[in-house]
C-alpha cells in the first residue's frame, strides 16, 4: 500500500525519488557538455588544459543555476502548458544573461591586469549556446516532472483501488458472522426445544471459542488451509451436537496442501450450505465430504454432501447467499484467476467448489 510518506509534496521535495533523478540527470547533461566542449575546442586548436579549472566553474555554476530553475518549475506545476514554456524561456534567458556575465569575469580575472573587450562575436555564440542548452534543460524538467507526476498518481489511484478492495473484503467478510450466528442459534434453539439443555450449553460453549477465534482474523489477510480447515472443524463440531446421529463427515486433504494461502472463512459458507440444505434438509444420514487437491499453480478445494433427491417444491436447492458470497469474495480478491463454483452432481448428491491461484506463505 502507498505510503503518503513517498509522494512528493512542498515539504519533502528534495527528498524524494524526484530530486534524485534531476541531481543525476543534471550531472550527466553538464559532463556530457564539458567533455564535447573541451573535445570541440581542442581540435579547433585552443589551449584546454589551461581554460579547464575555468571551465568546471562554469559548470558547477550551470548544474546549481538548473537545479534551482528545476525547483522552481516544480513550484509553478500548476500553470498550464502556455505559461510553462513562456517560463521555460524566461528562465534560459535569465540564466544565459547571468552565465555570459560569470564568462566574462573569469576570462577579466584570468589575463588580469590585461583589459578585456567584449567581443561582441564570441558573446551572441555564447547567448545561442546557452539559451539552448539551459532552454533544453527546462523542457526536460518539465517533462521529467511530468512523468513524476502521472506516476505519483497512478500510485495513488493505485492505493485508492487498493482500500475499496479492502473495504469490500471486509463487508463481504462481515456478512459471513451474521449468517453463521443465525444459523447457529437457530440449532441452539431446536436443541432446547428438544429438551436437550446440557447439550445446548455444550454447544454455546463451543460457539463462545469458535466466534472468538473467527472474530480475531483479519477480513483481508489470507490464512493457511490448514488453519481454514481446523476452523471449519470446530464450527462442525457444534453442529455435531445436534446432528450427531445424521452427519458423517469426511476430509480429504494432503497435509502438504496445509501451507496453500486462502481467503479467511471462505469454507464457512460452503460448510454451512452443506449443512442447511443437506443435513437439515435430509431424514437420513448424510456424508459431507472436504477434499483439495492441487492442480499444477492452482489449488481446488471441494464440499460435497448429500441432499434430497427430489427436493420439495419452492424450497431453496442450496444456491444461497452464502455461495453467491464466496462467489463475490473471491471475484474481489482473485479476479478472474479464481472462480467458485457449485451445482448438483448427480442426483442426490451436491458440489460447492472454488479454484484459487497456488499462493504460499
Amino acid at each position: 500500500m502507498l505510503d503518503p510518506a513517498d509522494t512528493y509534496t512542498d515539504t519533502r521535495f528534495f527528498q524524494t525519488s524526484v530530486w534524485r533523478a534531476i541531481w543525476r540527470i543534471g550531472l550527466a547533461y553538464w559532463s556530457l557538455f564539458l567533455i564535447f566542449n573541451t573535445v570541440w575546442w581542442g581540435m579547433a586548436g585552443m589551449d584546454q588544459l589551461e581554460a579547464f579549472p575555468g571551465k568546471l566553474v562554469m559548470v558547477a555554476f550551470c548544474i546549481v543555476v538548473t537545479l534551482a530553475m528545476t525547483w522552481l518549475l516544480y513550484r509553478l506545476r500548476t500553470l498550464s502548458f502556455f505559461y510553462k514554456a513562456l517560463m521555460c524561456v524566461l528562465l534560459a534567458g535569465v540564466a544565459t544573461s547571468v552565465f555570459n556575465a560569470l564568462d566574462h569575469l573569469i576570462h577579466v580575472v584570468s589575463v588580469y591586469p590585461e583589459p578585456v573587450p567584449i567581443d561582441l562575436v564570441y558573446l551572441g555564440y555564447s547567448t545561442i549556446e546557452f539559451m539552448a542548452l539551459f532552454f533544453g534543460w527546462c523542457c526536460l524538467s518539465v517533462a521529467l516532472l511530468y512523468s513524476f507526476e502521472v506516476r505519483d498518481r497512478e500510485r495513488l489511484l493505485a492505493a485508492a483501488r487498493e482500500e475499496a478492495l479492502a473495504a469490500q473484503m471486509r463487508a463481504l467478510r462481515y456478512q459471513v458472522s451474521p449468517h453463521f450466528l443465525f444459523n447457529t442459534l437457530n440449532s441452539v434453539a431446536g436443541l432446547i426445544e428438544e429438551g436437550a439443555t446440557a447439550r445446548a450449553g455444550k454447544m454455546v460453549l463451543s460457539l463462545s471459542t469458535f466466534l472468538r477465534t473467527t472474530l480475531t482474523l483479519d477480513p483481508v489477510q489470507d490464512v493457511r488451509l490448514a488453519e481454514e480447515l481446523a476452523l471449519q472443524e470446530e464450527y462442525l463440531q457444534i453442529e455435531r451436537e445436534r446432528f450427531s446421529d445424521r452427519m458423517e463427515l469426511a476430509v480429504e486433504v494432503p497435509s502438504v496442501l496445509g501451507e496453500a494461502l486462502v481467503p479467511s472463512l471462505i469454507l464457512q459458507p460452503l460448510v454451512e450450505n452443506a449443512m442447511k440444505h443437506g443435513v437439515g434438509a435430509t431424514l437420513g444420514a448424510v456424508r459431507i465430504l472436504i477434499h483439495a487437491a492441487r492442480d499444477a499453480e492452482r489449488l481446488i478445494v471441494t464440499i460435497e454432501n448429500d441432499m434430497p433427491a427430489e427436493p420439495l417444491p419452492g424450497r431453496p436447492t442450496g444456491a444461497g447467499i452464502g455461495l453467491q458470497n464466496v462467489k463475490d469474495r473471491i471475484r474481489a480478491r482473485f479476479g478472474d484467476q479464481g472462480q467458485c463454483s457449485f451445482g448438483q452432481v448427480r442426483p442426490g448428491r451436491y458440489r460447492a467448489s472454488i479454484n484459487l491461484p497456488w499462493i504460499v506463505s
